[in-house]
């Protein structure tokens, strides 16, 4: 648990400084004004919201190495995907694990900066 909150801390900063994220916040958990997604069971808030340079918004949930590919985590990817499929190109969506932040990567390289 300790390693995955440093693992998401690491996230947070290498969003914070990426040249193509506009802004950032740390999605909080059952909040009025939290973003959700409605998964089978209950809701879903992704750790991370973001505005990229583009005006895109992407959506990412942090998970650990251990958890990236347990049930919850693969309901949690189809809903996010599902989101982002139906929002015209403006929402993008990743579950990125561990530190190297490959899939967040992904989904910036396309990103045009202003």
């Amino acid at each position: 648990m300790v390693n995955e909150l440093r693992e998401e801390f690491q996230c947070a900063c290498w969003l914070d400084e990426h040249p193509k994220v506009r802004f950032w916040f740390r999605n909080l958990e059952k909040r009025r004004t939290s973003f959700r997604l409605q998964t089978s069971t209950d809701f879903f808030y992704p750790d991370f919201v973001c505005m990229l340079e583009d005006g895109r918004v992407p959506g990412g949930e942090y998970k650990g190495g251990h958890l990236a590919d347990n049930d919850d985590s693969r309901e949690k990817r189809a809903i996010g995907e599902v989101w982002a499929s139906r929002s015209n190109g403006k929402a993008l969506f990743c579950m990125p694990s561990g530190v190297g932040f490959g899939e967040l990567r992904g989904i910036l390289s396309d990103v045009q900066a202003k």
